[in-house]
């Protein structure tokens, strides 16, 4: 998996920590302090956009009064208490991040959170001298599945997208991948498992944990 690989770019939620499963919860809270139900289809709507474009779609929704800025906010404010004392990483991955830098691969992280979020998570799990580029959905013209953020995240990297492989849990995120021309392996996550057959499909590689990919024992697809 590995040959040939200047550079591993990360999605985080679901792929290199353990948070999809509070967001559930944030999203019926937020929605029950304004008298909302959450609809079944509704985070499978959001899959891969950014935290912007998931605000502006929230808000057009639900018909809310609050500005896209506002929701970004009180999103920010429920989730980073959590981020910061509850989100663990995914397993094996922080073994895997610190094998990464012995052998001189540069690492990313192409997120759809937002930096925030992102921030507070790398700095309470310790892993910021461990990454070299961080880039959210925002920054730039196109969530997931377009291949916006990992474009520009190889570019800050300075490497060619061939020469990457992403890691991902969801299939908008991997299309995203495969879109910008890279590898993917797709990650487990247990947010995602009614969509692991699409998963298969669509990636290069298949991990439960990132002592696989260490161990040589991944699947390949």
């Amino acid at each position: 998996m590995l040959n040939n690989i200047e550079s591993i770019i990360f999605d985080l939620d679901g792929t290199l920590v353990d948070s999809m499963w509070l967001w559930h919860d944030i999203d019926v809270e937020f929605l029950e302090k304004r008298g909302l139900s959450l609809p079944q289809t509704y985070q499978h709507e959001i899959e891969g956009m950014s935290f912007t474009e998931t605000a502006v779609y929230t808000k057009e929704l639900f018909h809310l009064e609050d500005s896209v800025e506002e929701l970004k906010s009180i999103w920010n404010r429920m989730a980073i208490e959590k981020y910061m004392n509850e989100v663990p990483f995914k397993p094996g991955a922080q073994e895997f991040l610190h094998y990464c830098r012995k052998q001189n691969i540069t690492l990313g992280i192409a997120t759809s959170n937002s930096r925030e979020l992102v921030d507070a998570v790398v700095s309470a799990l310790d892993f910021g001298d461990c990454i070299q580029e961080i880039v959210t959905s925002c920054e730039v013209e196109h969530g997931k599945p377009a291949p916006d953020v990992y474009l520009e995240a190889a570019k800050r990297l300075s490497v060619l997208p061939d020469r990457c492989l992403v890691f991902e849990d969801v299939p908008m995120g991997i299309r995203a991948g495969k879109n910008a021309g890279m590898q993917v392996c797709a990650v487990e996550d247990p947010f995602s498992m009614p969509q692991t057959e699409e998963k298969r499909r669509l990636a290069d590689y298949y991990i439960t944990s990132y002592e696989q990919v260490l161990n040589n024992t991944y699947e390949v697809l």
